[in-house]
């Protein structure tokens, strides 16, 4: 299955046992304080009333004379204790204790069985208690009404030392949350009781709302209340003094005025019926520490053929509405939607129906989130008891009273990849993978396996092209906040295709408004989210369009032997040398490389990477206020360096599947079906780089360029040379030259090379070759240079013909001319390291030509 679930707690398995130990030890204990709630075998009243933030499990069970005990299970220790009993049939709407253990919080109603006494005060319904339980004291009442309410402490991230003074939040079923401060002090050595308990302090923390969320890891309350009919979402943080904050105010475009009253994780307490409130709207509002915010909505099931959910990504200034089709019959929509928080994504699902994976990082394009329908096995594995997220991936059912956390469950996905048949499928699972993954390498493996094998399968994208943008993203996305937004995260920029099964409706929304003006950790994460939006600042994502020109212009120069400072060259070829560098120690940890890359100075190559590390380097300083330059610096060497390893690893994966040896390397045999293969994949490689402009390491050109000769007809090969797939370097032609005879086969692809070889290396390989059009092409070469500059000085007509092997005037003249150029001009035009290249050189070539043109 997609999802996860690694149960952290199960009342059965963790309290069950150690309450049967307590009932066999307990024989003949004292009321309140001792086990006596446990002698009596009624254990199907056991149950989760709450989740603290440090992971305390509190739980309650009845006995069979009613009597109501509540106890503990520490997550962390793995023990149970007990907290107190109340000795009369009551039900439990919520429970909290503090941090230190000393304080119990309980919101208890009338039992519903016929024939009882009230056993609460007079003319009340609930009655909210306050009991010191370090040891077992006093008890105080907190509320007595006809109303239901509920009690949350509260958890400040403070040192280990107890605090002086706790806070607890009282939730009014009449629509309105309390604070209250209570003063503990300690007496008779550990001995912990209330100060002035008669007068606690309080404040009015929100009222008249109509659904409210707690936030137990970062101590949040999030609640809505109506104006005009307009649904305002409010977000209360609450600090480590007494102090808290309003932080915004967002209005939603949701109807809640017939809603009725709803709280998320405050516990669950006696009336809360998972089968009743199915019935009804779905509200919750999860955040992750990248600063987003994002609020989830089900209205309430009204058709059976479809049902109707929203997403407001607050942090993106949009929502999202989405309709999927109801395929499977009418009866089996027992429950409601299910909203679960998985950090950088958001879980829908309905049992037996749907699950919609939506990505809350990059939203923007649909195919990046991962739908799927009844018809997949997947639907019907899910839990289909109702789940509610907590926090931090914890995932709570309260009917069986087991508390999971919850993954992405990476084994599932990438078999899901292979089996894959819609393109928007197989990219929202790539990025599932990587964005989710616990071993980097390990994965990345897996995905390149899966590319390898299904090179062709994607009509919608590049696969090679998105797993390098997405890797790279992911790879170095922790190093700081923001990145979103200054690199590229998928090779796709737009998709217009529908998603089968589900409909969507994008809307723009109206931004919260921050009603404080200092901000820390998320708040500044989100703030800057906001901000973003707000300003619709230029899109920021790197791209390489400016390194395009440079290059270009670098190349150019190189060709033309104008270059520039030779102390800018010198930086770009430095910056290259130490992504190098830093892709060398890389791949000391992984195996050795098995391809012969890497071999061979490809200075092409060299400046594209040179200058990618310099414009990424610009770009980052630009943007990210507060970085040191030095981790900049490092993240534009790992990023650069993770898309050159990425390149490697495919290339890499495909040699060792086909077992291809340094034989490769030669010219002296036909190619079998693996080196084509690896042509293939190589050819794939480079038109996925050239799209984006993206380098490849030294001695893939030359690599690509053998298996091309070997692989190909010359005429296909022509035309990829020609076209640019192909592209000649000095050692691929130096190595054909030599390993190649002069069959009239091979002096045809020779010449058809060499003829198509840039000047420079031109005349490099063609003294690799004793051959009279070689001969002819360094004879051109050779007179070109010497009579560029020339300027004809008066001579005698006069010609020595006894110097000359051919009485052929023409000739003669010319030699001659050339021979006086080079006396005068010998320390200009000699060739460096050529000294045999002269007059008489080329007179040699010349007759040899023409002899040939003659068929002499």
């Amino acid at each position: 299955m997609a999802l996860r679930l690694v149960a952290d707690f199960e009342l059965r398995k963790d309290v069950l046992p150690w309450l049967r130990a307590q009932r066999a030890a307990a024989a003949g204990t004292g009321p309140r304080g001792g086990g006596a709630g446990v002698l009596e075998n009624n254990y199907e009243s056991l149950r989760v009333l709450n989740v603290e933030r440090n992971g305390s499990i509190i739980y309650t069970y009845k006995d069979g004379k009613g009597n109501v005990f509540f106890g503990l299970y520490d997550c962390q220790t793995r023990q149970n204790e007990h907290l107190y009993t109340f000795e009369k049939d009551l039900q439990v709407v919520s429970c909290s204790v503090n941090r230190e253990k000393t304080l119990l919080a309980a919101s208890l109603v009338q039992s519903t069985k016929e024939g009882r006494k009230n056993e609460l005060q007079p003319g009340s319904k609930c009655l909210t208690l306050l009991v010191e339980i370090h040891p077992v004291n006093d008890v105080k009442v907190l509320k007595a009404v006809d109303s239901c309410v509920w009690v949350q402490f509260l958890y400040p991230r403070v040192d280990s030392h107890p605090l002086p003074e706790n806070h607890l939040l009282l939730i009014s079923e009449e629509k309105y949350i309390e604070q209250f401060h209570i003063q503990i002090i300690q007496e008779d050595g550990n001995r912990v009781v209330i100060k002035n308990s008669a007068h606690l302090p309080r404040k009015r923390v929100a009222e008249d709302f109509v659904w409210a969320q707690w936030d137990m890891s970062e101590q949040r309350l999030y609640y809505i209340d109506l104006k005009k009919s307009r649904s305002i979402l409010k977000c209360i943080q609450f600090c480590a003094n007494e102090n808290f904050n309003l932080m915004f105010e967002a209005p939603l475009d949701i109807s809640l005025s017939d809603s009725g009253f709803k709280l998320v994780n405050f516990g669950c307490g006696y009336h809360q019926d998972q089968e009743k409130l199915s019935k009804y709207l779905t509200l919750c509002v999860f955040t992750n520490h990248t600063g987003s915010l994002c609020v989830c909505y089900s209205p309430k099931l009204d058709s059976w053929e479809q049902i109707t959910y929203s997403v407001f990504y607050i942090h993106k200034g949009y929502s999202r509405t989405f309709t999927a089709a109801l395929e499977s019959a009418p009866s089996r929509v027992t429950r409601g939607i299910t909203f679960l928080n998985l950090d950088y994504y958001v879980a829908v699902y309905l049992p037996g129906h749907f699950f919609h994976l939506l990505n809350t990082q990059h939203p923007d394009l649909i195919c990046h989130s991962l739908f799927l329908t009844g018809n997949n096995e997947v639907i019907d594995i899910l839990p289909h008891s109702p789940l509610q997220s907590l926090s931090e991936s914890l995932v709570l059912d309260w009917c069986s009273g087991k508390l999971y956390r919850a993954s992405l469950n990476q084994s599932y996905l990438l078999q899901f990849l292979w089996s894959a048949r819609l393109d928007c499928e197989k990219m929202a699972v790539l990025h599932c993978v990587l964005a989710r993954g616990q071993d980097p390498q390990f994965l990345e493996a897996k995905i390149i396996q899966w590319i390898s094998e299904n090179i062709s399968a994607c009509y919608s994208f590049d696969p090679i092209q998105e797993f390098i943008i997405a890797s790279s993203y992911w790879s170095i996305y922790p190093e700081t906040s923001n990145m979103d937004k200054l690199l590229p995260y998928s090779s796709v920029l737009t998709w217009n295709t529908e998603i089968p099964g589900i409909a969507l409706v994008t809307e723009e929304i109206t931004l919260p408004l921050m009603k404080v003006h200092s901000f820390k950790n998320y708040w500044e994460k989100l703030n800057a989210n906001l901000e973003y939006v707000k300003y619709s600042k230029p899109h920021l994502h790197y791209h390489n369009s400016v390194v395009r020109r440079e290059w270009h212009r670098l190349i150019s120069e190189e060709k033309t032997g104008q270059r520039r400072s030779m102390v800018y060259v010198r930086n770009i070829l430095d910056n290259a040398a130490k992504v190098f560098s830093n892709l060398e120690a890389r791949n000391l940890v992984s195996e050795p490389r098995s391809t012969p890359l890497f071999q061979e100075e490809d200075n092409q190559q060299r400046l594209l990477v040179g200058l990618m590390v310099a414009e990424l380097k610009d770009h980052l300083l630009r943007h990210l206020q507060g970085v040191e330059k030095k981790k900049i610096e490092q993240m534009v060497l790992d990023y650069n360096s993770k898309l050159l390893h990425l390149i490697c690893q495919i290339l890499e994966t495909s040699w060792r599947k086909h077992n291809l040896h340094p034989c490769v390397l030669h010219f002296d045999r036909q190619a079998n079906a693996a080196e084509f293969s690896v042509f293939h994949i190589m050819t794939r490689i480079l038109e996925a780089t050239n799209n984006l402009f993206l380098p490849l390491p030294p001695g893939f050109h030359t690599l690509h360029t053998i298996l091309g000769v070997r692989c190909l007809p010359l005429h296909n090969l022509l035309h990829y040379i020609d076209s640019g797939v192909l592209r000649l370097t000095e050692t691929a032609v130096t190595r054909l030259m030599k390993d190649l005879d002069n069959t009239e086969k091979n002096e045809k692809l020779k010449f058809s090379i060499i003829v198509r070889l840039p000047p420079l290396i031109g005349q490099k390989i063609c003294r690799l070759w004793d051959h009279p059009m070689t001969s002819n092409i360094i004879s051109r070469n050779h007179v070109k240079r010497l009579l560029q500059d020339y300027k004809k000085q008066p001579r005698s007509s006069m010609i020595d013909k006894s110097s000359f092997s051919v009485e052929f005037l023409p000739l003669n003249y010319f030699i001659e001319t050339l021979t006086d150029i080079e006396s005068s001009n010998q320390a200009l035009y000699a060739f460096e390291g050529h000294d045999n290249v002269d007059a008489k050189f080329v007179e040699e070539a010349a007759l040899k030509h023409t002899t040939m043109l003659l068929g002499l």
